[in-house]
C-alpha cells in the first residue's frame, strides 16, 4: 500500500508540474480576412487546460497583421469549461501575429518537489547551483509568469508580420514564415530575454498531427550562442516551441524568478 501511494504521489507531481505551460493555440490557424475568430488559452499542457486564465491576470495582448491591431480589452475574453477564448475579428490578408502576457503569481515546493520540478524542466544549470550549495532539500519560493504568442494565416498573402516582437520579458521571433514552408523545410527561431538573444537555453518542440492527438512527443534542442534555434519540419499539424528561463530573484521573498514563453503554428 506504502509503494502505491508513493507511485500515485509522484504521479500527481509529474502531472501537476508538467501542466504549468501556456499555450495560444486555434482550431485552424488559417482564417478569413474580415470574419469573425477565436483564439483559446491553454494554461496546463498542449493538449489539455486545467483552468482557466482570470482576466485580472491577462496583460499586454496583441494581434497585429499588414495594417491591422487589435489590442483585446476584457469584454473580448469569455470562458467556457476550463479554457479562457478571445473573440476577434480578422482584417487583411496576411500573416499575423497574436500574444497574451501574464502577470506573476508565486509557487512555493519543497526542495525534494523543486528538484523534481527542475528535472522534469531540464533546468541543469539550477539543479546545479542547488547542490553545489547543498540546498537540494530547501524549499523554494518561485515568480513565474507566462509570456505566450501564435503565428497565423489569414488568405494567401504571407507578410513579414509573423516577426514583430511584441516586447515580452521573453518571447521567441521567427526567422521564417512558417506558412511558406512545406514538410522537409527547416524552421527556425530566435529567443529573447529582455530584448537580448538568450543563447545555451533548452528549448523543447513538439507537433500534433491532429487536434486529437494526445500523445506527442517533445525535441529537446539548445540555442546557440546568438539565440537561435532550428529544426526540421517533419509533418503536418500543430507545432508549438517552448522554454523556461530560471534565475534566482534579487527580490526577498522569492528566491528564484521564471520567465515561461510558447509559440504555436500550424504546417499544411
Amino acid at each position: 500500500m506504502k509503494r502505491i501511494l508513493t507511485v500515485l504521489l509522484l504521479f500527481i507531481l509529474f502531472f501537476t508540474l508538467s501542466s504549468h505551460e501556456l499555450f495560444v493555440k486555434c482550431d485552424s490557424y488559417f482564417l478569413e480576412p474580415y470574419s469573425q475568430s477565436e483564439l483559446y488559452l491553454f494554461n496546463g499542457t498542449f493538449d489539455q487546460s486545467e483552468n482557466i486564465i482570470t482576466r485580472d491576470r491577462i496583460i499586454n495582448p496583441h494581434i497585429i497583421g499588414p495594417d491591422y491591431t487589435f489590442k483585446p480589452i476584457s469584454d473580448n475574453f469569455y470562458d467556457k469549461g476550463k479554457s479562457t477564448y478571445l473573440k476577434f475579428k480578422t482584417g487583411n490578408a496576411g500573416t499575423y501575429v497574436a500574444g497574451i502576457s501574464t502577470k506573476s503569481r508565486a509557487i512555493e515546493l519543497s526542495g525534494e518537489d523543486f528538484m523534481n520540478y527542475l528535472e522534469h524542466e531540464g533546468l541543469t544549470k539550477i539543479i546545479s547551483d542547488r547542490k553545489s550549495k547543498g540546498i537540494t532539500q530547501t524549499y523554494a519560493n518561485e515568480k513565474y509568469s507566462k509570456h505566450v504568442k501564435a503565428i497565423l494565416q489569414v488568405d494567401e498573402n504571407r507578410t513579414d508580420n509573423f516577426s514583430i516582437e511584441l516586447n515580452y520579458p521573453i518571447e521567441f521571433i521567427p526567422l521564417k514564415n512558417p506558412y511558406k514552408l512545406s514538410i522537409g523545410d527547416e524552421m527556425s527561431f530566435k529567443l529573447l530575454y529582455l530584448g537580448e538573444p538568450l543563447g545555451n537555453q533548452i528549448v523543447h518542440i513538439s507537433s500534433r498531427l491532429n487536434m486529437d492527438t494526445k500523445d506527442g512527443k517533445e525535441t529537446a534542442l539548445s540555442t546557440n550562442e546568438n539565440g537561435e534555434v532550428s529544426f526540421t519540419i517533419s509533418n503536418e499539424g500543430h507545432w508549438y516551441i517552448a522554454t523556461i528561463h530560471m534565475l534566482e530573484s534579487n527580490e526577498e521573498d522569492f528566491d528564484y524568478e521564471s520567465n515561461w514563453a510558447t509559440l504555436t503554428f500550424e504546417v499544411k
